[in-house]
């Protein structure tokens, strides 16, 4: 299969969905209000454009600067931890709790303790604690995973500490890093938005707060619009993650060679 038909394949399928989804609506005379045709929300779209590309470079804002927040956590923990087992054994379990609880449960407490006038701060430290740990469990992983035989070189060599986590763990563990992040930024996308939904008390901007007023207002086809917004931004995230790690990987990485092949 060619790459154009790869990228031409799902785009021809969703615009056969789309007529379909038209057609029906349209033979059982659906109300707006229960399911829009796909006519109805490009209208609404188009009518509601600024304040929802305004809503969605919001939401954007707060899940890039936590993803950028959580990948420096991470990486600087993982770091801690291969330099001491004891601060590993100590404080990772701490992480996994923090991983296991769902954000909704802690919503309310992260709120309550920034205030109802850092409504943005909250969500973005909601949506870190969301975000941080794919990147801080796959540099892990990568530490863990260097070669024993290189390892053992660096031993004989004297290498100190320091030479040994940049000349080697770190190179070593890129791939797995870069595996974490494309993970870790669709998280902090659904951990912005799980946080606005918790906080919508109407002092968020983003994206969910558009989709429940619109959804208490029974405007469904706003609401649609603005449910594409945020998949466009979920792919557009995945693609820019993706092509970063394959810019990185793509000179000297077996994995990128191999799907080029």
């Amino acid at each position: 299969m060619s790459k154009l038909s790869t990228y031409l394949s799902p785009i021809i399928t969703l615009v056969i969905i789309f007529i379909i989804w038209e057609f029906l609506v349209n033979l059982f005379s659906i109300e707006t209000y229960i399911l829009p045709a796909p006519s109805d929300i490009m209208f609404s779209l188009s009518k509601n454009l600024s304040e929802l590309l305004l809503a969605t470079l919001n939401t954007l804002k707060i899940t890039l600067t936590a993803f950028f927040i959580a990948t420096i956590v991470a990486i600087g923990l993982a770091i801690i931890f291969s330099l001491s087992k004891i601060l590993e054994v100590s404080l990772y379990p701490i992480t996994v709790i923090f991983q296991v609880t769902p954000v909704v449960a802690i919503a309310p407490l992260i709120i309550i303790w920034v205030g109802l006038d850092n409504v943005e701060t909250a969500i973005l430290i909601l949506s870190v604690i969301v975000a941080f740990f794919p990147v801080l469990a796959n540099t892990n992983l990568g530490f863990r995973s260097v070669d024993k035989n290189l390892r053992e070189l660096f031993i004989i060599n004297k290498a100190s500490k320091w030479q040994t986590l940049t000349k080697l763990n770190l190179p070593f563990a890129i791939p797995y890093i870069l595996t974490g992040m494309k993970t870790s930024i669709g998280l902090a996308l659904i951990g912005t938005v799980v946080a606005e939904f918790v906080a919508g008390t109407g002092s968020s901007t983003g994206l969910s707060w558009i989709i429940i007023e619109s959804g208490n207002r029974l405007d469904i086809a706003k609401l649609f619009s603005a449910l594409i917004l945020l998949v466009l931004s979920g792919i557009f995230l995945f693609l820019l993650m993706s092509s970063i790690e394959y810019n990185i990987l793509k000179r000297w990485h077996q994995s990128i060679k191999e799907n080029e092949s």
